[in-house]
């Protein structure tokens, strides 16, 4: 069970994806008992055994199918009739997608970057705070969160983000979410939004062109005005509509 528990550790820290499969009943004659787990990898290849045969090879081709969902299933397998087995037995596995942490990077950790933060912690976002504040820093002392007291830019250039980094620029000053921008819109990420008033937006798109700081398609990956369309006035109503945004991109992500 540690290894198996290690294992799943790793997998998701590495940014890869994994099914992990435990027989949970057997009837009559089986090759592995319940509670057997073994993990497919995205590549084909097993950590742990279910017993072998041909059992094993039907669980292992219809993992990546639960993979690609998303979505815990269970599977009968008739070890006889389906799987030609001629032992009689018969077996119940539960198939659970393994999936890479999802990385919430929060640019500004004030108001809305702090009621946000709260609110993402639900939902199984790892969440890193960027601030250079002393007095935010302090605010956050009897929390978990991860708290990066830096530079906003200068934290924005040392950070690689990677595919599963979900970033939100919410800084006090306009000028320091647009020069944040102009560095992440450059990486990888899942997710990239920036906060402010549609002026204030039409204006940053026009300024990024004309000066060639982005590019047209990199301002188009850039949710902003950010989060899902409401009228959210406190910053508690501010990061519910970012978070809605960030919640339907992850899942939209796993579906696909």
């Amino acid at each position: 069970m540690k290894d198996i528990l290690e294992n799943i550790r790793q997998i998701k820290t590495s940014g890869k994806k994994a099914a992990l499969c435990i027989i949970v009943e057997t009837k009559g004659s089986a090759p592995r008992k319940a509670g057997s787990k073994m993990i497919v990898l995205e590549d084909g290849t097993i950590q742990g055994t279910i017993g072998g045969g041909s059992l094993e090879l039907k669980v292992m081709e219809d993992a990546p199918n639960v993979l690609r969902s998303g979505i815990p299933r269970k599977f009968n397998y008739d070890l006889d009739d389906d799987l030609g087995m001629h032992c009689g037995g018969y077996a119940e596995v539960y198939i659970e997608p393994i999936l890479p942490d999802e990385h919430l990077y929060i640019f500004g950790a004030g108001h809305v970057g702090k009621a946000l933060a709260n609110l993402a912690k639900q939902f199984s976002f790892d969440i890193i705070l960027i601030d250079p504040r002393e007095e935010i820093k302090r605010s956050f002392e009897d929390n978990s969160f991860k708290f990066i007291q830096q530079d906003f830019i200068e934290a924005a250039k040392d950070l690689d983000f990677g595919p599963n980094a979900y970033i939100v620029i919410t800084t006090p000053k306009h000028k320091f979410d647009e020069e944040v921008l102009a560095v992440c819109a450059k990486k990888q990420n899942a997710y990239i939004g920036m906060i402010g008033s549609k002026n204030k937006i039409a204006l940053a798109k026009k300024r990024f062109i004309e000066e060639n700081i982005l590019t047209q398609e990199e301002i188009d990956r850039v949710d902003m005005p950010i989060g899902i369309k409401f009228n959210a006035q406190t910053p508690e109503e501010i990061a519910i509509s970012i978070l809605a945004k960030l919640i339907d991109v992850k899942n939209s992500k796993i579906a696909i």
